[in-house]
């Protein structure tokens, strides 16, 4: 009479043991694509340090793939926190911040002592002082727009153009100094966008409201995918080059509309490009 008492018990405990496992947080999921961002980043400057800079390259595309979907993963299981934030941050600032400046570093700057160390650091400069910015504001105000061009952007387009021109380096024997002499505006201007208030595309949130609204920039970004799939190198290229003018056009016109009529704010007031 004992035993069925004893597995009556048994079958008690192992029914509040279950009772007592909790769910597995919500912020996990996109947590473990931020670690992997900050995990390729960190790959990337180590091969970028033993001369492989292509590999290097890709893995900062690679993490840029990462860090849009922890951020597309928030999102959907509406797991924004405030651990998430920080630790995308850090993760950026490692990945698109600190690797991309090593690769130009080893890549060309290299050549130009002070200086060139002075240029590599830019990127991580400035893209810090981004981010530092953005979470600021977003714990205050929600944009569809960025301001200022996203840290990941710069990143990938730095690693676009070595991995589309390290190859054709004699385009650009007609320049004084090579490839540096390009370089070196290119790197002046994408680090000081990412410290300007000049509007860029932010990716919708994927909910019937949104999808309605931003639908044209929806397809745009497909067809940034497709482009990036088909050409890769040189479609990171495109597309990046691309993202940059419609941001760099519709800061222009933004700053007509606030000089030459009564409008203070035109994205508050409808225009969605």
């Amino acid at each position: 009479m004992k035993y069925p008492i004893q597995k009556l018990r048994f079958k008690k405990s192992v029914k509040q043991k279950k009772r007592r496992l909790k769910p597995i947080p919500r912020i996990v999921v996109p947590s473990f694509f931020t670690l992997m961002n900050l995990f390729c980043g960190f790959l990337s400057i180590i091969l970028v340090a033993e001369g492989n800079l292509r590999a290097g390259a890709w893995l900062i595309v690679l993490a840029g793939l990462f860090d849009a979907l922890d951020g597309f993963m928030a999102r959907l299981a509406n797991a924004t926190s405030e651990f998430g934030m920080e630790l995308d941050s850090i993760s950026d600032v490692v990945s698109f911040g600190v690797a991309p400046g090593f690769l130009i570093y080893i890549f060309a700057f290299n050549e130009l002592a002070i200086i060139g160390i002075l240029l590599s650091a830019l990127p991580p400069l400035c893209g810090a002082i981004r981010l530092a910015r953005y979470n600021i504001e977003t714990k205050y105000a929600e944009s569809d727009y960025f301001r200022g061009l996203p840290i990941p952007a710069q990143a990938v387009m730095f690693a676009g153009f070595y991995l589309t021109f390290s190859n054709k380096l004699y385009l650009f024997d007609g320049f004084e100094q090579g490839v540096i002499s390009v370089l070196i505006p290119v790197v002046i201007l994408l680090s000081f966008l990412m410290v300007s208030t000049i509007p860029f595309d932010k990716i919708p949130r994927f909910d019937r409201e949104s999808v309605k609204k931003y639908k044209n920039r929806l397809i745009l970004i497909a067809a940034y995918l497709l482009l990036i799939l088909i050409f890769q190198d040189i479609g990171l290229i495109i597309v990046f080059t691309f993202f940059i003018l419609k941001g760099l056009i519709l800061g222009l016109y933004i700053f007509w509309k606030q000089a030459f009529t009564d409008d203070p704010d035109p994205l508050d007031n409808g225009i969605n490009f």
